[in-house]
């Protein structure tokens, strides 16, 4: 992949130098609330300091009022309700979420997540028929269901209800559901229009709390599952989500459910976590369940209420995630190798590999990694009864989800957003789709979103990373998309001679910027860097985190990109 190209944030310094008058915080820390849309003291007061109640009236959102007198008429009449949800953690902790709100007051329920190799996405045929044998009346769908309008008109027939609570984009026409939980619905006030499959299903367990006279306290347990969601889904880190995460990292850290606490133990990570933990340390480790065995797995790990069970089941996990990655760096490394092959390939704007043979749950993170080396839109297929089927992902600044609407005619299923997408279309037409996805890229993708770029907050000097900046930056998390952890350019660092390369092409930093004190860092991937490193000042991208070094949480420097001293 080419070296990305630095690009500074926009600012308005005038905000800025406003914040820095009535905050009193570094001018820089400033800097970075005017990026956000932060331009009052009030403003900055509820971003710094999130609350419940600047949560949002679950009865905003269209339909909810007909989901919960849906759910309400099924716990009066003693009805079974079956809970479906998709096999990523998003359908996990959301199945979890609604079931462990019911069931201390309803035991009537079940709940099921399909197949992935032999159901696909969304809600299936199959599920529906699991619903009709078991005698359930009421199906609540998370995060799917918003395009299940064959399902759903076959519920139907057997008189099966559905209530959909989906964040996906809908299709012009809504499935013929009792009730379209979705903030995306055109017709939808609802204020916050990027909640996780998961959040919708929260916002739904608000509302019928309401109407019940359920404590609202009741909730607070539910919020490490949200949190999960929201940080594993990649959705934006802002408005009710970043208020939702906040409390929902305090729970995940002070009192995580039992099923929860046992991954941290098995996975080895160190409280407290950060969403980059949850992200990278416990969501593949939930996710595990549904790509190499049976997505239940992670529900019932959620809704675990015995220690030495939950452990187990936990253990069960880690080892599944360790088979999945061997299987996931086999193909990728298999993808590079046919990419960096053939030409042709090389010198397109998207990338369509299809195998037959490759496993059909590692796809996404096959596609990911493809994004990650090439910088291109990829789609990764494999062969599943009788279909090509397979994960898109896209490179910032490219709306992947426009770009396969215009393949439609090839496909059997699509669905997604702008950053990934899953398809299905017949082996015979990869081809022709590889062809057309070219020709559309080739079209629409900016000149800017073809190159790699790495967006720097601002310019920071080591002597103003002290004690007091760290304890106001570390307020702006939790970070993700919308409020990213910045990344700062610090200009003509120098080795301090302790400086080393490490294996896997890693670096470890110690340096310092004219008298300050000696910072040491990582830079994951950057081997190449280490004799710029050495031979003189260099200008360093760096984030700031706190490092375990010898028992000790320090604070230290995670390089992202390093160019020569300007």
């Amino acid at each position: 992949m080419p070296a990305p190209r630095w690009r500074l944030s926009a600012t308005d310094e005038t905000v800025a130098q406003h914040l820095h008058q009535v905050l009193g915080i570094a001018p820089i820390l400033c800097r970075l609330l005017a990026q956000r849309g932060i331009s009052t003291f009030e403003e900055a007061r509820l971003f710094f300091r999130p609350a419940l109640s600047d949560l949002h009236d679950p009865f905003l959102m269209q339909d909810m009022d007909r989901a919960v007198q849906r759910l309400q008429v099924a716990i009066g009449q003693g009805a079974r309700i079956l809970l479906y949800g998709d096999y990523d953690v998003d359908g996990a902790t959301s199945v979890a979420l609604l079931y462990a709100f019911l069931s201390p007051f309803y035991q009537n329920i079940d709940y099921y997540l399909p197949d992935r190799d032999k159901e696909g996405y969304g809600v299936s045929l199959a599920g529906v028929e699991y619903a009709h044998q078991t005698g359930a009346t009421l199906v609540v769908a998370m995060d799917c269901g918003i395009k299940a309008h064959r399902a759903i008109e076959l519920a139907r027939s057997y008189g099966i209800d559905f209530v959909v609570c989906d964040h996906h984009l809908p299709d012009e026409t809504l499935p013929a559901a009792v009730a379209c939980l979705d903030p995306k619905l055109p017709d939808c006030r609802y204020p916050c229009k990027e909640l996780s499959g998961c959040g919708i299903t929260f916002k739904l367990a608000q509302a019928l709390a309401l109407r019940q006279g359920i404590p609202a306290e009741n909730l607070h347990p539910l919020l490490d599952l949200v949190a999960l969601s929201i940080a594993c889904d990649i959705v934006p880190m802002i408005g009710e989500n970043r208020v939702l995460t906040h409390f929902g990292l305090q729970q995940l850290n002070r009192n995580p459910r039992l099923g929860l606490w046992a991954l941290i133990e098995r996975s080895g990570r160190r409280y407290p976590l950060s969403v980059s933990d949850v992200v990278f340390g416990i969501g593949p480790l939930l996710n595990a369940a549904g790509r190499l065995g049976d997505a239940r797995d992670a529900v019932r790990l959620l809704l675990a209420a015995e220690r030495h069970s939950a452990l187990e089941a936990a253990g069960m996990l880690v080892q599944r995630n360790r088979e999945r990655r061997a299987v996931d760096q086999a193909t990728t490394e298999e993808a590079r190798r046919r990419v960096r092959h053939d030409p042709a390939l090389e010198a397109q704007k998207s990338l369509v590999l299809f195998d037959p043979t490759w496993h059909k749950g590692i796809l996404g993170i096959t596609a990911s990694r493809l994004v990650e080396s090439f910088h291109k839109p990829t789609v990764v297929l494999t062969e599943s009864e009788g279909r090509a089927v397979g994960s898109a992902r896209s490179v910032p600044g490219f709306d992947l989800h426009e770009a396969l609407s215009h393949c439609t005619h090839l496909f059997l299923s699509f669905g997604g957003h702008a950053h990934a997408a899953g398809v299905q279309l017949a082996p015979e037409d990869v081809p022709a789709f590889a062809e057309q996805f070219e020709a559309i890229v080739q079209k629409t993708l900016p000149a800017q979103a073809a190159v790699p770029e790495l967006d720097i907050a601002g310019e920071l000097r080591l002597s103003e990373i002290t004690p007091a900046f760290w304890r106001v930056l570390k307020q702006f998390a939790p970070f993700g998309p919308g409020n990213m952890n910045p990344v700062f350019q610090i200009r003509r660092v120098t080795d301090t001679g302790q400086s080393r390369l490490l294996a896997n092409n890693h670096l470890r930093l110690a340096i310092s910027q004219g008298d300050s004190p000696v910072f040491t860092g990582v830079g994951f991937g950057l081997g190449e860097a280490f004799a710029a490193v050495q031979s003189g000042p260099f200008d360093l991208a760096a984030q700031l985190f706190d490092d375990d070094w010898q028992g000790e949480r320090v604070l230290s420097l995670m390089a992202k990109d390093i160019q020569p001293g300007t």
